[in-house]
């Protein structure tokens, strides 16, 4: 799912799950090769996480909101939970780097997830 800043916060900020933030590109060439890579694993993980794609380059204030989370190059991925980040992890991640980094995430955060999972099911 692509967003920008228009719906930044519903679809980052607000949901009550995990959700990856992909801050790429298209004239970023290590975007473009990770984006299969984060597409397949965001299908694989889309029981457990919200994953979406933001293009820094897009606007101005999309450019704003990557600045104010810390955003200094594509590809950067951030992990929100309950309108948080949690890690980020910035460069070209292979798979199995990025599988990883989705399971650290899942187990490290697993309190503020269940909060999440909990506070939806209230």
């Amino acid at each position: 799912m692509e967003i920008n800043a228009n719906n930044w916060e519903k679809e980052v900020l607000k949901p009550e799950i995990l959700v990856v933030v992909d801050f790429w590109h298209d004239h970023c060439p290590w975007c473009l090769m990770l984006d299969p890579i984060y597409n397949e694993v965001s299908n694989d993980y889309k029981k457990k996480a919200k994953f979406v794609k933001f293009n820094v380059l897009q606007s101005t204030e999309n450019q704003h909101i990557a600045v104010k989370y810390g955003v200094m190059g594509t590809p950067t991925i951030v992990f929100f939970c309950e309108g948080r980040p949690v890690e980020s992890v910035a460069g070209f991640q292979q798979k199995e780097r990025l599988i990883k980094l989705v399971e650290d995430v899942l187990s490290k955060h697993r309190e503020c997830i269940e909060k999440s999972t909990i506070l939806k099911t209230d």
